[in-house]
């Protein structure tokens, strides 16, 4: 392997690696920029909020509860699914 390529891979494993674990306390907004697949995950629980002012206003946590969705079990879902390979 090259010295380029060994350096690229050591750039992609600290980028990965930089990105935060989901919390209730982080917007929706911010969660969908860094994984865009739990864009899936709100549209199973009907929360459409993906594309309203919300997204950047309100928690993953504020949010849950508007909708009557367990916040612990929402984020859960979200970690597990950005864990997924």
């Amino acid at each position: 392997m090259t010295k380029k390529k060994v350096i690229k891979k050591i750039k992609q494993k600290i980028v990965k690696a930089k990105k935060p674990l989901i919390t209730k306390d982080m917007y929706f907004a911010d969660v969908i920029s860094y994984y865009p697949k739990t864009m899936e995950v709100f549209l199973n629980h009907g929360m459409h909020c993906v594309g309203c002012v919300a997204a950047r206003l309100e928690s993953i946590e504020q949010g849950a509860m508007a909708h009557g969705i367990d916040p612990d079990k929402l984020i859960e879902e979200l970690n597990k699914k950005v864990k997924k390979k």
